[in-house]
């Protein structure tokens, strides 16, 4: 799965005495509805925020991770989280959407060998 938007806001690295690392942004969608989405990336992951800023328009591929707790007085309860795997920065201006696009078709393949498909 992925989400598109612009950085909302980039939270400190958290390490923890087992050596595991995490760290938050907040991504906010751009749709009719724009949505304030939480993403956390662990580990090594942390790494490819390095390069990113506030307000940076990305499209970040995620994974959405699921698990089950149970409290002190035996209740269980379920917790969700989006973990970030891989980010693509997206350019605002049209041309440079265009020359992406095209880097993404094999260099083997030319725009006439789609000419023939049948759809």
């Amino acid at each position: 799965m992925e989400i598109i938007g612009r950085i909302k806001k980039l939270f400190e690295i958290q390490k923890f005495g087992s050596g595991f690392r995490k760290r938050e942004i907040v991504i906010t969608t751009e749709e009719p509805y724009p949505q304030n989405i939480l993403i956390e990336f662990i580990q090594d992951k942390v790494d490819l925020l390095e390069s990113i800023k506030l307000k940076d328009k990305i499209k970040v591929f995620i994974n959405i991770r699921g698990r089950e707790w149970k409290n002190p007085e035996g209740i269980i309860k379920y917790f969700n989280s989006i973990q970030g795997w891989k980010i693509e920065n997206i350019h605002s201006s049209t041309s440079n959407n265009i020359v992406n696009s095209k880097k993404m078709i094999s260099p083997s393949l030319s725009s006439d060998d789609f000419d023939d498909l049948p759809f």
